[in-house]
């Protein structure tokens, strides 16, 4: 199986930004965790604080991978673009955020990609990477 993870914009600063909302970690040194937690996972991981390129990548490993998770960041509350790259390749993507959307300010609580997207997943911190890979994980098994 392989899964492409995705992180927008200023996720680049987990473990440095805002600490109380995201955690300690950076995901530079959570990303290996993930791996030794699913060996039989081919994992990928990209980040990229630019719309443009997060749509290259979604169209780039669309058509290739068994699943995408995408946390968009702030473009998740702003992009029609990438939500129409998520509806416009065949691989299931599942939106995930590390803080609980709905506990935010009042702008972060609607979602533009959600509608292209399997499910989401919102507040369980860098544990929700982990369940969407479970997630897929139970998806592949007959």
């Amino acid at each position: 199986m392989k899964i492409q993870l995705i992180n927008g914009p200023n996720l680049n600063l987990l473990g440095k930004r805002e600490p109380e909302v995201y955690g300690n970690e950076s995901f530079d040194s959570f990303f290996p965790k993930l791996q030794a937690q699913f060996p039989q996972v081919q994992l990928a991981y990209f980040q990229s604080n630019v719309e443009g390129e997060l749509i290259n990548k979604i169209q780039e490993v669309g058509f290739e991978v068994d699943g995408i998770i995408l946390n968009a960041g702030g473009y998740t509350h702003t992009s029609v673009a990438i939500s129409d790259a998520i509806a416009a390749v065949p691989a299931p993507t599942l939106e995930v955020h590390i803080s609980n959307l709905y506990k935010r300010e009042e702008f972060r609580h609607k979602s533009i990609l959600s509608k292209s997207c399997v499910g989401m997943i919102s507040g369980l911190g860098l544990q929700g990477y982990a369940l969407a890979i479970q997630y897929f994980l139970s998806k592949s098994t007959p």
